[in-house]
């Protein structure tokens, strides 16, 4: 019964993404028919988290006083209708970003709701393992998004791919509907509407995995948003054989390492400890975001194998810190904690695109290597700054 549970929630998180990476796919595309510059396209991208921050308060802190699978079939609907408008309705930087910010406010109904109703349903020495599973399937439903923006693309324009990609929620929707049982909430006079976070906060280790979650989506939204122009602009330098994949393809192939990532990472963490695991790969990420960004002058392949292992260094501790969360924060405050830790999070996922592409507009532009390199380095400021406070009050 707990596979089958695990199994569904997460089958159904990947189906309800299939627009999370339309605009990342098309971006190159988009930025010339728009004529944006790196700021206005950053901006259209982290619109879509800025919509997710607004949202999340909401709809995951209601989780704590009504079953987290109605907000999820309700934020599925939601998705659906942003990605639809998108493609239906935009047309420059100002109606592309309203209709991110949407289609991100569903996003903040599906995933932290969906691991509330995870976790509502299975518990156990095994709960640190499915919640690894759960966000190893945000991997999957980023890389499939990438991949069907990208095929679809070949045969459509990109008004009917975003049309077709908003499909995916609504069948996630229909699958919650039918095979997930509805499960009364236990408490619900005690539990407020919106979500109280002082209680949270005052708690030392609930803080401690909150901030290092931030750390974490700045480094991580930023690469993904602009992972697929990076590899555009390194595959168009020519440099060693001819590129057998295109960008898109290339960016779903390095998501997917995410998922063992983040999987093992849980894993690992259980050996050497949960904050010990988190900042040594932060520390990781910190240095390989240079590196990768260097990568641009290598031979594709090279290219891609450095991006495989810097992202592979970002996923390592996300599991550990989603999990590490859940079991510091008491469960009648559990809702209101994931509320929190998604509203800073994806707000640090809302600035990073912007703050990438400010960089490489100020560095020389996205035709430059070493503004490149610049973009991403600051991805790994705020990891390495974790790490080192945490090794710090380790050595008291």
């Amino acid at each position: 019964s707990h596979r089958r549970i695990v199994t569904l929630i997460c089958l159904c998180e990947v189906l309800s993404m299939t627009g999370f990476a339309a605009y990342t796919a098309f971006l190159p595309t988009l930025r010339v028919a728009w004529e944006m510059t790196g700021a206005e396209a950053g901006f259209v991208s982290g619109a879509f988290f800025f919509g997710y921050m607004l949202a999340v308060p909401f709809l995951s802190g209601m989780t704590d006083r009504i079953d987290a699978r109605r907000v999820f079939i309700a934020a599925c609907v939601l998705a659906a209708g942003g990605t639809a408008g998108f493609a239906l309705l935009a047309g420059g930087v100002a109606s592309a970003a309203c209709w991110q910010a949407i289609t991100g406010a569903g996003l903040a109904g599906t995933y932290m709701p969906g691991l509330k109703a995870l976790t509502d349903r299975v518990d156990g020495p095994r709960q640190s393992r499915y919640i690894a599973f759960y966000t190893a399937a945000f991997g999957i439903g980023t890389s499939v998004s990438l991949l069907a923006a990208g095929w679809l693309a070949k045969v459509l324009p990109w008004q009917a791919t975003f049309l077709v990609l908003a499909v995916g929620p609504l069948c996630a929707a229909l699958a919650i509907w039918a095979g997930l049982r509805p499960q009364p909430k236990t408490g619900v006079a005690k539990a407020p509407w919106l979500p109280r976070f002082g209680p949270v906060l005052a708690h030392a280790e609930s803080r401690r995995f909150i901030l290092g979650y931030v750390c974490h989506c700045w480094e991580l939204f930023a690469f993904r948003s602009w992972l697929v122009a990076f590899a555009a602009f390194a595959f168009g330098l020519g440099l060693g054989a001819a590129v057998p994949i295109s960008a898109t393809e290339a960016a779903a192939l390095v998501n997917l390492f995410g998922i063992p990532a983040s999987i093992l990472g849980n894993e690992a963490a259980g050996k050497f400890g949960r904050v010990r695991w988190i900042g040594a790969a932060m520390l990781a990420s910190g240095g390989l975001c240079w590196v990768a960004g260097l990568s641009a002058i290598w031979p594709w392949w090279a290219m891609l194998a450095i991006l495989i292992v810097y992202f592979i260094s970002v996923m390592a501790d996300l599991a550990e810190l989603t999990a590490g969360l859940e079991q510091a924060t008491p469960q009648e405050q559990r809702g209101a904690a994931m509320a929190i830790y998604s509203l800073l999070g994806f707000g640090a996922a809302f600035v990073s695109p912007l703050a990438f592409g400010k960089m490489l507009d100020v560095a020389g532009g996205s035709e430059s290597t070493m503004a490149w390199l610049l973009a991403f380095g600051s991805m790994g400021l705020g990891a390495m700054i974790w790490a080192a406070v945490n090794f710090a009050r380790a050595r008291r």
